[in-house]
């Protein structure tokens, strides 16, 4: 125990550290190409250990901000200042494309199999960062402590203890839930489905961001539902004026949003915003679907609040899961429903009864013994210094009049090409070179964002991936010179 509290506070003292000096960089007091104090000057001046000062500086090593140089000390390397320009939300529609979205979609993930492939495509995390060993240990554990070694069924609304342990978490989000307000699903898309159908009919219409997950709009397809697509833009999210206008003239049942880092643009909606949203939407009597699945994957000190804290008539469903956090393969989902628990419950019944019992007991221990926080405290981390170095290397290699969206958690990049670029043509040049990334054209239902492509960071960044932006950039200029 007190050797945990020693490391807690040298991971503390270095982290603080850290930020300071990144602040500094980020302010233009220290410039690309100052040479930082020596390790014994800085131990010197902070009071601080040797090592301390080395972890500091090596932490700053690893986003890429600053560099060593042996027998010279560490240097300023990357100020955020070099990023490109946030992208514009265009809300026109485009030229006639040669493929319709459907086909887009189908063609870019039947490549993803291929052996050898860079998936910059894929918006989920990486096998490296994900604690295998600790969740066969808990899957083990959850066996052994069950009577019936999780053969049996869970009850409708899902694993108590699960259910008890996710109420726990919503507390960072300044979440007042208890386990009888929780169902469990199996992942976020079914919990966005018991949704869905819990307050619409088929013909109903559904308020969605655009860009937005294709999945999302396939869904609302699948369910007979109509789509009005609302602007989303990199640094504030929906965009509510647009929303409440349109409000005036289209019959809108509900709305589906997702607020915390959203995908593919990867922004967050301000809290002042969302309060607004839900206040709005409340005030008309429109249920707010809110996907939250990114919500943990944030870059700052704090968990960003969710709609829901500010939902005060139960009109707010919060739906996410553990798919991008800990273990797509689990399936472990679980949606907040409100004052629609009851045709939520109904919907679970009618199409699926219960959820996986083991991954249910194996998920709720992981919380239990504080795995998860130790998980996601590690997950955050490695994911903000992947995107930094993702970012400075597409800043480096691509063409200078990109627009790079800049989130603030999350995993990916929405990056904003050329006019005259194709993006379905650039995906269908990248695989031949065994790299795939993410057209813009498959995140709304008319391939508007044609001159845009998604990439995820999901992947800790090493030579490969360095190798892999530099061709793409390459690709991309060819694409433009040829224009």
């Amino acid at each position: 125990m007190i050797r945990d509290t020693l490391v807690a506070e040298e991971d503390f003292l270095y982290s603080r550290i850290a930020e300071r000096l990144e602040l500094q960089i980020e302010n233009k007091t220290l410039k690309a190409g100052d040479k930082l104090m020596s390790l014994r000057a800085l131990s010197r001046e902070q009071g601080i250990s040797l090592s301390t000062a080395y972890k500091a500086y090596v932490e700053l090593e690893n986003k890429g901000i600053v560099e060593a140089r042996p027998k010279s000390g560490y240097f300023v390397r990357f100020p955020k200042s070099r990023y490109p320009k946030s992208p514009d939300t265009p809300t026109a529609a485009p030229v006639i494309q040669k493929t319709n979205v459907d086909d887009m979609i189908r063609t870019v993930y039947k490549t993803l199999t291929k052996e050898g492939m860079l998936r910059f495509s894929v918006s989920a995390p990486s096998i490296e960062l994900i604690p295998e060993a600790k969740l066969n240990k808990a899957m083990m554990e959850a066996l052994r402590k069950s009577s019936s070694s999780c053969t049996q069924y869970e009850e409708i609304q899902g694993n108590s203890e699960l259910r008890k342990q996710i109420a726990r978490q919503t507390f960072n989000w300044n979440g007042n839930i208890t386990e009888d307000q929780i169902v469990t699903t199996q992942g976020c898309m079914e919990a966005l489905v018991f949704c869905l159908k819990a307050v619409t009919q088929p013909g109903d219409t559904v308020a969605i961001e655009s860009p937005v997950y294709f999945g999302i709009f396939n869904l609302l397809k699948m369910l007979g539902l109509k789509v009005l697509e609302i602007p989303c833009h990199p640094d504030n999210g929906a965009d509510i004026e647009y929303l409440e206008k349109a409000l005036e003239t289209e019959p809108v049942k509900a709305c589906l949003f997702v607020p915390n880092f959203s995908n593919p643009v990867g922004a967050l909606m301000p809290e002042h915003r969302k309060k607004y949203l839900v206040e709005m939407l409340a005030s008309r009597q429109i249920p707010l679907i809110e996907d939250d699945i990114y919500g943990e994957m944030y870059f700052g000190k704090t968990r960003p609040k969710t709609c829901k804290s500010f939902d005060k008539n139960g009109l707010v469903m919060l739906c996410s899961s553990v798919s991008k956090s800990l273990a797509p393969g689990y399936r472990v989902g679980w949606c907040i429903p409100g004052k629609f628990m009851d045709n939520v419950l109904s919907n679970k019944l009618t199409q699926t009864v219960s959820a996986a019992t083991p991954t249910q007991a194996a998920i709720a221990l992981f919380f239990e013994t504080g795995r998860y926080d130790l998980h996601m405290r590690k997950l955050r981390k490695a994911l903000h210094t992947q995107c930094l170095r993702y970012m400075q290397a597409i800043s480096e290699y691509f063409p200078a009049d990109i627009k790079v969206a800049r989130p603030q958690g999350g995993y990916v990049l929405w990056i904003e090409l050329n006019a005259g670029i194709n993006a379905f043509d650039l995906f269908e040049s990248a695989i031949k070179e065994d790299i795939s990334i993410a057209p813009g054209q498959i995140f709304s239902t008319d391939a508007r964002f044609t001159n845009y492509i998604r990439i995820s960071f999901g992947k800790p960044f090493d030579n490969a991936i360095d190798a892999g932006l530099r061709r793409l950039g390459e690709l991309i200029s060819l694409q433009q010179y040829c224009k």
